[in-house]
């Protein structure tokens, strides 16, 4: 699998995205193992842009390494930079199932009590309102009403 190739302006602005990330992924001296190569699929997977840290002083052993990473997981080469490699590859669609039955689910509300008093700051309360509850003006939960339907229209 051939890695793939960037222009310089897209090169350019995956390594500005890389230069705020750490290391995922560390290469020991024993170098370009495949537990190695898994780990790096698996933060190439859930990031797309990853940073690699080797702890080899030889440079030429490093871009070999670099060159080798990214045609093995299919990914471009961003950088290389000192002991720091730059890989990115874009991410997967997930695959993601419209549930179209599925009502909202629970939701936090902040409700105002003020009291008597004025000058008096009010009181916050996080209310938590299911599907089936409303507020009142006054700040309390009530049970929404089921509404009725029509006996003919479910029928026909």
């Amino acid at each position: 699998m051939p890695y793939i190739s960037l222009t310089p302006a897209q090169r350019k602005v995956h390594r500005a995205e890389a230069h705020h990330l750490d290391p995922v992924v560390h290469i020991g001296n024993d170098g370009l193992t495949p537990a190695v190569r898994k780990e790096a699929d698996a933060a190439l997977k859930a990031h797309g842009l990853i940073k690699i840290r080797v702890l080899n002083d030889d440079r030429a052993a490093r871009e070999t390494m670099l060159a080798e990473l990214a045609d093995a997981l299919d990914a471009a080469p961003i950088q290389h930079i000192g002991k720091l490699l730059v890989l990115w590859r874009p991410l997967p669609e997930k695959a993601r199932t419209a549930d179209e039955d599925r009502k909202p689910g629970p939701r936090e509300v902040k409700v105002l009590k003020f009291g008597k008093r004025p000058g008096q700051k009010p009181e916050v309360k996080v209310v938590k309102v299911l599907g089936n509850q409303r507020i009142t003006p006054g700040g309390k939960l009530k049970r929404a009403k089921v509404r009725k339907t029509s006996i003919k229209k479910n029928a026909g």
